[in-house]
């Protein structure tokens, strides 16, 4: 088995699609090649037992037709060969429907009316395994070609106007039921397998739909774990260096607190983080968006910046995305100081809530960097560029007019006023 077959057999069991119903029906679908074989053996049977008693009634006939004896057998093969032609009619429908049309004019040579299932059989399948259309234009030809025959054998009195009656309505009617049953088995079977394909179709696109919340919730949690880790470790290894670099103990051990202090926030941060990937239907679905703004900056401060933080205007009601995306704002701002800027000292942070946006600036008077602070491939001002452009604002990152590295974003309030 293939894997594409493996696929759409998984597909289908998640579809949990109904049994078909009708014993025979679901029989004559499992048994293709045992339900063509009967068909033609039917279809034989009821095309050649009529021709055995024309024998006996010659001298009814007229014109052609008296020549039955030579002409006989070849429309007994004529007759065969189409009924074989059967076994083949849902690969080949066109050419066998072609070949009923021939038997149904060989008909014609026989001295009394008679014919045969073949020409319905023909256009069920048709239609059924082509299309109704075909079926249709088919039908349309071929009574056009036989009734064209047959009335130039009548005017010519090569047949006796019987047999022309009888074979055109017979043909006629064989060919209309036949035309009109195929119609509607072939228009529910291309309708349910259009409905069944549609579902396979859902079903795929709700797994890739799947797989793309999967893996935005992945890159999510990883801007989350980078920022706490980043930070805290930032943080901690400022405040072990001027710890390490002390020789008095009562005053390195506010430091040696700070960091204990730092490494608990960042475990507690971790697992609000981490708790969306259990299984149970209690975990939160996002980590706490609490406001760390103030812990930021203390902890900078704590690891010997002087480092401020200036609040302006009234602060509104915020959803917890443009919360967040503040917080991270100022953390990835503050730990690009501490980590990159060459002879930082000073680390400014200004917040000001205005009345259609919140802009946040976060300044250092380091040396001026070329580049920006963080590698090409991880989830620094590139996470923050994420963040910031998902709560609908901008971010701008580079050097300062003077010295030092400069952050500043700007986040619409326009959602935050419409929510109240």
């Amino acid at each position: 088995m293939s894997p594409g077959s493996r696929g759409s057999s998984s597909h289908d069991d998640e579809l949990r699609l109904p049994r078909p119903p009708g014993v025979l029906r679901r029989f004559w679908a499992r048994h293709p090649v045992f339900a063509d074989v009967l068909t033609a053996l039917l279809c034989l049977a009821f095309s050649l037992v009529p021709a055995t008693s024309f024998t006996d009634r010659l001298d009814e006939a007229v014109g052609i037709a008296r020549l039955w004896p030579v002409t006989g057998p070849v429309v007994m093969v004529v007759v065969v060969l189409g009924c074989v032609s059967l076994l083949v009619r849902r690969r080949y429908p066109t050419v066998v429907f072609v070949g009923a049309v021939v038997v149904a004019l060989a008909y014609l040579l026989a001295p009394l009316p008679t014919g045969g299932p073949m020409l319905g059989i023909a256009a069920y399948t048709l239609a059924v395994h082509r299309s109704v259309r075909s079926c249709m234009i088919g039908v349309g030809v071929g009574l056009g070609v036989i009734a064209s025959v047959i009335a130039a054998l009548a005017f010519t009195g090569e047949i006796g106007a019987a047999v022309a009656w009888n074979s055109l309505v017979s043909e006629a009617l064989a060919a209309l039921i036949g035309s009109l049953i195929g119609a509607n088995v072939g228009n529910r079977q291309r309708y349910v397998s259009a409905l069944i394909d549609r579902s396979r179709q859902l079903v795929v696109e709700r797994d890739q739909q799947a797989r793309l919340a999967a893996a935005a919730e992945r890159d999510r949690i990883a801007r989350e774990l980078h920022d706490i880790v980043a930070h805290s470790l930032t943080v901690m290894v400022a405040l072990a260096e001027g710890v390490a670099a002390s020789n008095d103990i009562d005053r390195a051990r506010p430091g040696a607190t700070a960091i204990a202090s730092t490494g608990r926030e960042a475990l507690r941060d971790m697992r609000a983080t981490l708790g969306i990937l259990r299984d149970d239907d209690d975990a939160p679905l996002a980590p706490v968006s609490r406001d760390t703004t103030v812990e930021t900056v203390d902890s900078a401060r704590a690891a010997g910046f002087d480092a401020t933080l200036t609040v302006s205007g009234d602060r509104p009601a915020l959803s917890s995305a443009v919360q967040l995306a503040i917080s991270r704002i100022v953390q990835e701002g503050v730990t690009n100081a501490i980590r990159h800027s060459r002879g930082a000292e000073r680390i400014d942070v200004r917040i000001a809530y205005r009345s259609d946006a919140v802009e946040v600036h976060v300044v250092d008077d380091g040396e001026p960097v070329v580049s920006a602070p963080t590698a090409p491939s991880g989830y620094g001002l590139r996470g923050l560029r994420e963040r910031v452009v998902l709560a609908g604002g901008t971010v701008a990152a580079g050097p300062g007019p003077g010295r030092g590295w400069r952050v500043h974003a700007r986040i619409p309030l326009e959602q935050e006023n419409h929510e109240r």
